[in-house]
């Protein structure tokens, strides 16, 4: 508990785990006040996203940069999950829809790009295990291939019962899910040695007794469910206050909100010359949502969704998602980064957004 303690004392940023508290008792107080909690919620989220790298740094230190990337995507992506979740039972499926497109879109650019960027802005070049990029890039565009083919056959043939999208969502998503799992098999246990780090980078700061970081990671986990549900009840009026489209803070804010963990993560990995790192949990969190987080919510969806859900996106999704899968696999082709490859990452990622908040989507 002392390290945990220590932790926030010496962390400005961890100072704002006060807005949890605030965040969920104004929830209470002022239901109606969408804008005051869309803002304190984020506030909220930030320092909870912290935390949480803070622990599952403390744990890939222990298990090596390929399963500390796979468990940083994963823990990174409860928030998601949770996000989607509530999004989902409420019916808002073009919010779902475009936070898992999203999703993938940020991470595999924005957080991608920024790891290079803020890792070369302190090394010259930097070097990470390309056979590992190009599994997760690959990965991912076997889920862009699975989102293409619904909206291409829908509108080639658009006199196809409603039930035909249905039916071939959920073949999908359990061939996507299938996909996943044996992806898992190939880098942790049949071919782990060709997923190893390309740089063995000693570490000054003593990591957390691993009692504390499970711990830490609990408690957490549950806290970031909890304010995630009031930032998914906020964030729709709130946008509107802004002058936001429901398709921009989708596949924009929801995003950045919900991928604040990994990108805590993944700058300081990459600021650390542990790019392998950066990489894993940026390609790895944005396959784990293309092959996993989305057919999820389509099976989830006949369960708890006032109708089912489909992998029908929207056509400018699908090639967003499709350009970025591109982008990724392209730039990390070599193996070596620098500062400047980072800045035309990024520039890609800020036209989908700049086109986003002009010109919306109109239909999911």
């Amino acid at each position: 508990m002392n390290h945990l303690l220590q932790e926030i004392r010496h962390s400005p940023i961890l100072w704002l785990l006060v807005f949890v508290p605030v965040s969920i008792g104004a929830a209470n107080l002022y239901p109606e006040a969408h804008t005051l909690l869309f803002v304190l919620s984020v506030l909220a989220i930030v320092p909870l996203a912290t935390l949480l790298s803070h622990a599952t740094e403390s744990v890939a230190a222990r298990t090596g940069d390929a399963v500390g990337g796979l468990l940083n995507a994963t823990l990174g992506n409860l928030t998601e999950l949770v996000i989607a979740i509530a999004a989902l039972r409420a019916g808002e499926y073009l919010l779902v829809k475009a936070s898992l497109a999203g999703a993938i879109v940020t991470n595999s650019l924005f957080m991608l790009g920024a790891s290079f960027l803020l890792g070369g802005l302190k090394y010259h070049v930097q070097e990470y295990n390309r056979v590992a990029a190009r599994v997760q890039a690959g990965l991912l565009f076997l889920a862009t291939v699975a989102l293409l083919i619904p909206s291409a056959v829908s509108q080639a043939d658009a006199v196809l019962p409603a039930k035909f999208n249905h039916q071939l969502s959920i073949g999908l998503a359990v061939l996507l899910i299938v996909a996943y799992a044996l992806s898992l098999i190939h880098s942790l246990k049949t071919h782990r040695e060709l997923f190893a780090s390309e740089a063995t980078v000693e570490s000054s700061e003593t990591p957390w007794p691993i009692g504390l970081a499970l711990g830490t990671l609990a408690g957490v986990t549950v806290l970031v469910a909890l304010v995630s549900e009031i930032f998914v009840e906020s964030v729709q009026k709130a946008a509107v206050n802004f002058g936001m489209t429901p398709a921009f803070v989708g596949f924009i804010i929801v995003a950045l909100v919900g991928a604040a963990a990994e990108m805590t993560s993944a700058f300081s990995g990459a600021l650390k010359n542990r790019l392998d790192l950066s990489v894993g949990i940026a390609l790895g969190s944005a396959s784990q949502i293309a092959l996993f987080v989305a057919p999820v919510m389509v099976l989830l969806s006949h369960f708890i969704g006032p109708t089912p859900m489909d992998l029908q996106f929207w056509p400018g999704a699908v090639v967003m998602v499709l350009i970025a899968t591109l982008t990724a696999a392209f730039v990390t082709n070599s193996g070596r980064s620098t500062w400047f490859v980072g800045a035309l990452i990024l520039m890609v990622y800020l036209i989908f957004a700049m086109t986003l908040y002009l010109l919306p989507p109109r239909t999911a």
